[in-house]
């Protein structure tokens, strides 16, 4: 049983990350996406904050590096994180 308090963490992909939290990049699943995101900062050990989602969950707003950059949905499917959780 994990102590109260005590972090976990737990690997999503992007597109399911709710809005506020921060995460840290892990990996990507597609190279082509890779490149481009690569070239806009998006590199893994990043953190990304997801800051707002449009009301039908396309495009994706998020903050990485000290800016702010807009994401499809099907590019955010492809990107790994790790999300940390206080149990």
């Amino acid at each position: 049983m994990a102590e109260k308090g005590a972090e976990k963490v737990v690997v999503k992909r992007l597109s399911d990350i709710a809005i506020g939290r921060t995460v840290v990049i892990k990996s990507f699943e597609n190279n082509e996406i890779f490149l481009k995101l690569m070239e806009m900062g998006c590199v893994p050990g990043e953190k990304i904050r997801i800051e707002q989602v449009a009301p039908l969950g396309d495009p994706i707003a998020i903050t990485v590096s000290g800016y702010n950059l807009s994401l499809r949905l099907d590019e955010a499917m492809n990107i790994f994180v790790e999300e940390h959780i206080t149990v």
